[in-house]
Protein backbone atom coordinates (compact mmCIF):
# COMPACT_ATOMS: atom_id res chain seq x y z
CA UNK A 1 0.00 0.00 0.00
CA UNK A 2 1.97 3.01 -1.28
CA UNK A 3 5.21 1.51 -0.59
CA UNK A 4 4.87 2.23 3.05
CA UNK A 5 6.14 -0.42 5.75
CA UNK A 6 4.55 -1.00 9.13
CA UNK A 7 6.96 0.51 10.88
CA UNK A 8 6.37 4.03 8.83
CA UNK A 9 2.65 3.47 9.54
CA UNK A 10 2.96 2.62 13.14
CA UNK A 11 5.07 5.99 13.74
CA UNK A 12 1.80 7.73 11.53
CA UNK A 13 -0.65 6.61 13.69
CA UNK A 14 0.86 7.22 16.59
CA UNK A 15 1.67 11.09 14.99
CA UNK A 16 -1.90 11.04 14.83
CA UNK A 17 -2.57 9.93 18.11
CA UNK A 18 -0.73 12.60 19.81
CA UNK A 19 -1.70 15.34 17.57
CA UNK A 20 -5.66 14.44 17.15
CA UNK A 21 -6.18 12.93 20.68
CA UNK A 22 -7.95 9.45 21.45
CA UNK A 23 -11.05 11.02 22.31
CA UNK A 24 -11.75 13.06 18.67
CA UNK A 25 -9.35 9.85 16.37
CA UNK A 26 -12.20 7.42 16.34
CA UNK A 27 -14.19 9.86 14.71
CA UNK A 28 -11.97 11.28 12.11
CA UNK A 29 -11.59 7.73 11.41
CA UNK A 30 -14.49 6.85 10.72
CA UNK A 31 -15.25 10.00 8.60
CA UNK A 32 -11.92 8.93 6.70
CA UNK A 33 -14.03 5.62 6.00
CA UNK A 34 -16.84 6.66 4.79
CA UNK A 35 -15.12 9.43 2.34
CA UNK A 36 -12.88 6.32 0.63
CA UNK A 37 -16.23 4.54 0.50
CA UNK A 38 -18.28 7.41 -1.14
CA UNK A 39 -15.26 7.74 -3.36
CA UNK A 40 -15.11 4.33 -4.29
CA UNK A 41 -18.42 3.81 -5.06
CA UNK A 42 -18.27 6.81 -7.43
CA UNK A 43 -15.69 6.15 -9.46
CA UNK A 44 -17.00 2.55 -9.99
CA UNK A 45 -20.37 4.06 -11.00
CA UNK A 46 -18.68 6.72 -13.61
CA UNK A 47 -16.61 3.26 -14.79
CA UNK A 48 -19.77 1.67 -15.35
CA UNK A 49 -21.40 4.23 -16.60
CA UNK A 50 -18.49 4.81 -19.32
CA UNK A 51 -18.27 1.32 -20.68
CA UNK A 52 -22.16 1.44 -20.70
CA UNK A 53 -21.52 4.15 -23.15
CA UNK A 54 -19.17 2.58 -25.20
CA UNK A 55 -21.12 -0.76 -25.19
CA UNK A 56 -24.51 1.30 -26.85
CA UNK A 57 -22.15 3.12 -29.42
CA UNK A 58 -20.15 -0.19 -30.59
CA UNK A 59 -24.36 -1.76 -30.49
CA UNK A 60 -25.43 1.12 -32.78
CA UNK A 61 -22.51 0.76 -35.00
CA UNK A 62 -22.96 -2.69 -35.56
CA UNK A 63 -26.68 -1.70 -36.22
CA UNK A 64 -25.77 0.63 -38.75
CA UNK A 65 -23.23 -1.50 -40.73
CA UNK A 66 -26.41 -4.41 -41.02
CA UNK A 67 -28.11 -2.14 -42.19
CA UNK A 68 -30.82 -2.77 -39.57
CA UNK A 69 -31.01 0.63 -38.39
CA UNK A 70 -30.41 4.12 -39.88
CA UNK A 71 -29.27 7.40 -39.24
CA UNK A 72 -31.75 10.49 -39.03
CA UNK A 73 -31.81 13.96 -37.39
CA UNK A 74 -33.89 13.97 -34.63
CA UNK A 75 -36.22 17.25 -34.09
CA UNK A 76 -36.33 16.78 -30.41
CA UNK A 77 -32.55 16.96 -29.17
CA UNK A 78 -30.34 19.73 -29.94
CA UNK A 79 -30.48 18.75 -33.57
CA UNK A 80 -26.46 18.93 -34.11
CA UNK A 81 -25.90 15.05 -34.70
CA UNK A 82 -27.63 11.97 -35.93
CA UNK A 83 -29.26 9.65 -33.69
CA UNK A 84 -30.07 6.19 -34.48
CA UNK A 85 -33.66 4.22 -34.78
CA UNK A 86 -34.36 0.83 -34.75
CA UNK A 87 -37.55 -0.50 -35.44
CA UNK A 88 -38.11 1.09 -39.04
CA UNK A 89 -35.68 -0.56 -40.67
CA UNK A 90 -35.76 -3.65 -43.21
CA UNK A 91 -37.64 -6.76 -41.54
CA UNK A 92 -38.79 -4.97 -38.58
CA UNK A 93 -42.05 -6.62 -36.83
CA UNK A 94 -44.43 -4.78 -34.90
CA UNK A 95 -45.62 -6.79 -31.26
CA UNK A 96 -48.60 -8.72 -32.36
CA UNK A 97 -50.53 -6.72 -29.15
CA UNK A 98 -49.62 -3.45 -30.80
CA UNK A 99 -51.79 -4.72 -34.22
CA UNK A 100 -54.03 -5.97 -31.85
CA UNK A 101 -54.65 -2.47 -30.19
CA UNK A 102 -54.34 -0.81 -34.12
CA UNK A 103 -57.31 -2.94 -35.17
CA UNK A 104 -59.67 -2.44 -32.15
CA UNK A 105 -59.42 1.52 -32.18
CA UNK A 106 -60.70 1.24 -35.68
CA UNK A 107 -63.42 -0.50 -35.28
Amino acid sequence: MFGIGFPEMLMIMVLALIVIGPKRLPDIARALGRGFTEFKRATEDLKTTFQDEVRTDEIKQQLIKEKKAFSSINPYTSGVGPTVEAGEAEGSEVPETVEKKDKEGTE
